[in-house]
């Protein structure tokens, strides 16, 4: 009797999980139809500063490895893995940070290593990290 109350507590979680999140692997600010919650953000400070700020919030958050950061002509770049605490998945996780008027504007892109379906991890990741860097410069 209980395996197969066990089995349809697991047929009933993965059709929940069908349904909560749509089935990609790759989520980007304002380029990702399923979240349009996650937009590019704007900051008053200049491209450095906020660039600075990112290296700084990714460092801060647990989970989170800074893997290379860069500037050229096209603003500044920061790199980082995010890590899942359970199954140790490793998503990578890119910020373009750009002048915008006189301030910056903030760009995330965070994609899975491995499988076809994040069950809504990567959009969780650019929600951190947006929430932190909105933290550190409003």
């Amino acid at each position: 009797m209980s395996k197969w109350i066990l089995a349809g507590v697991v047929v009933v979680a993965a059709a929940a999980a069908f349904v909560a999140w749509p089935f990609l692997n790759v989520v980007e600010t304002g380029r990702t139809p399923e979240y349009p919650d996650l937009q590019p953000r704007s900051y008053t400070q200049p491209p450095a500063r906020v660039a600075r700020e990112v290296e700084a919030a990714v460092t801060a958050l647990p989970a989170w490895e800074l893997t290379g950061s860069g500037s050229g002509p096209g603003g500044f770049a920061v790199q980082a893995v995010r890590t899942t605490r359970v199954f140790r998945f490793s998503d990578d996780v890119t910020v373009h940070v750009t002048g915008s008027g006189g301030g910056s504007e903030v760009s995330v892109r965070s994609s899975s290593r491995v499988g076809k379906w994040d069950l809504g991890q990567n959009a969780r990741n650019v929600r951190e990290l947006l929430g932190e860097l909105d933290r550190r410069l409003r």
